[in-house]
């Protein structure tokens, strides 16, 4: 018998499926954007203003996705970007995330916003990215990077685009809050929803008991449904470049700024000695009708120098992949039909989801005459609006 996730065809599906399983606060918190959702949509649509250009009749028979990253060579240029809280959205989310990835060798970026201890996830794909948020004060920053340095995590992702609170209007209008509050409604959401009910909140109940929020600093934070949960997440509007300065000061291995959309911004990170940059808008989640990652990524690609640039905010195909990768970048991270994937079917639910980008991505460089990821170059593309 045919399992749910195994009806999809597209990353895409998977989000119909994920909207019937999960309560519509959750499923709100995962789709929504900032606003008025103009970044969530333009994002998403600017893709499509590139086409492509193939080559006809080159040999395409032993086509090679694999890419190297930092001293890895991952199968395929796609990987899992940071997504918070997906605990909740399916059960155990990040290790069935970190296992999907290892599976599949493809990068695995685990969200410092997360719910289960980044020591236990890493036991499960020890390849994997540390994504941080970074603390209030530098004594705390300190012993953040130390707990990744002990877990023996190579690359650590920090992120720089959440100074300030979003104003996800989105998720007070579908009763989504942080910390969760028990109220009639969301228990109606949780009996309607049994699936989730049984599957993701009561067993994680039974066998770990309440969530906490583990990785945002060295030690334990606050609980899911705590009033201190909010606070954990301020207090990031002081914080400077001379922090980052001090972390690549003290981090040894590979280091990632992710949310770069300046050209300044780049070259600051080169400057500063960063092995790679993210281009990204955070999936249209932090700033309204901020500009679209792909549109800048090649003036930031040729400020970028020697680091590594990647990608991530709206991807749903491989022809997506493949323009971005035309322009420059070496790699790129989907973030919420992984989500969906894991919420609809668990670890193998994510797998499917992996092999059907992949799989796109490689029938893409044969349909275009490429070979290899190496033979993609802006020859490939042309703006059609």
């Amino acid at each position: 018998m045919r399992k749910l996730y195994q009806r999809c065809l597209s990353l895409n599906d998977f989000e119909k499926y994920a909207q019937k399983r999960l309560p519509h606060p959750l499923f709100a918190y995962v789709s929504g954007g900032v606003e008025d959702n103009i970044a969530l949509h333009h994002t998403q649509q600017s893709y499509a203003h590139y086409g492509l250009i193939p080559e006809n009749m080159v040999d395409v028979s032993q086509r090679n996705t694999e890419v190297d990253l930092f001293g890895h060579r991952y199968a395929a240029p796609v990987g899992i970007a940071p997504m918070g809280i997906s605990a909740i959205t399916g059960f155990q989310g990040d290790i069935a995330l970190a296992r999907a990835a290892a599976s599949k060798n493809v990068p695995f970026i685990m969200s410092g916003s997360s719910l289960i201890p980044l020591e236990d996830v890493a036991a499960a794909n020890p390849a994997m990215w540390f994504q941080a948020y970074l603390p209030k004060t530098l004594e705390e920053i300190d012993a953040l990077v130390d707990r990744v340095k002990r877990a023996r995590i190579s690359v650590l992702v920090v992120t720089v685009d959440t100074p300030v609170k979003a104003n996800r209007e989105n998720n007070v209008r579908a009763g989504f809050s942080t910390p969760f509050r028990p109220s009639l409604a969301l228990a109606w959401q949780g009996v309607t929803h049994p699936r989730w009910l049984y599957g993701t909140l009561l067993k994680t109940l039974l066998t770990s008991g309440i969530p906490y929020f583990e990785n945002n600093n060295a030690v334990r934070g606050a609980p899911l449904f705590s009033k201190n949960a909010v606070r954990d997440f301020s207090g990031r509007s002081h914080l400077t470049w001379q922090h980052i300065e001090h972390i690549r000061q003290r981090w040894t291995g590979a280091m990632v700024i992710k949310g770069i959309l300046s050209r300044n911004d780049a070259l600051r990170c080169r400057s500063i000695g960063i092995d790679g940059i993210v281009v990204s808008n955070h999936g249209g989640r932090q700033l309204d009708t901020v500009i679209p990652p792909i549109c800048v990524l090649p003036e930031i690609v040729t400020a970028a120098g020697n680091m590594t640039v990647m990608m991530d905010s709206g991807i749903r195909r491989g022809t997506d992949v493949i323009k971005a990768l035309a322009l420059g970048a070496r790699a790129c991270f989907v973030g919420r039909p992984f989500n969906y994937a894991s919420a609809v079917g668990g670890t193998s639910g994510v797998e499917w989801a992996i092999d059907l980008i992949t799989n796109e991505v490689s029938r893409d460089l044969g349909m275009l005459g490429a070979p290899s990821l190496a033979d993609l170059s802006e020859k490939h593309l042309r703006l059609i609006r």
